[in-house]
């Protein structure tokens, strides 16, 4: 499964890590995905999400029916 948001797009941060010798590695910063189920009453169904925290947050604030209508007009399927 990829690390991606659906709700706000959120994907992974890269650069690198430093050790104390100041040696660097490449590295990865993966967003906090949560697969979350919603009921979406504008579809009359459940639909399950794959979501960081922050678009946990952005769906409390704005509504499950807008963040929803924004995906599928995106075209993504939900």
């Amino acid at each position: 499964m990829s690390a991606v948001c659906q709700v706000l797009g959120t994907k992974p941060g890269f650069g690198n890590s430093v050790s104390h010798s100041h040696r660097r590695t490449r590295r990865r910063w993966n967003p906090n995905i949560q697969k979350k189920r919603y009921w979406a009453p504008s579809l009359g169904r459940h639909v399950t999400l794959r979501v960081s925290a922050k678009g946990i947050k952005t769906i409390d604030r704005r509504g499950i029916d807008v963040v929803v209508a924004e995906i599928l007009a995106r075209g993504e399927k939900v």
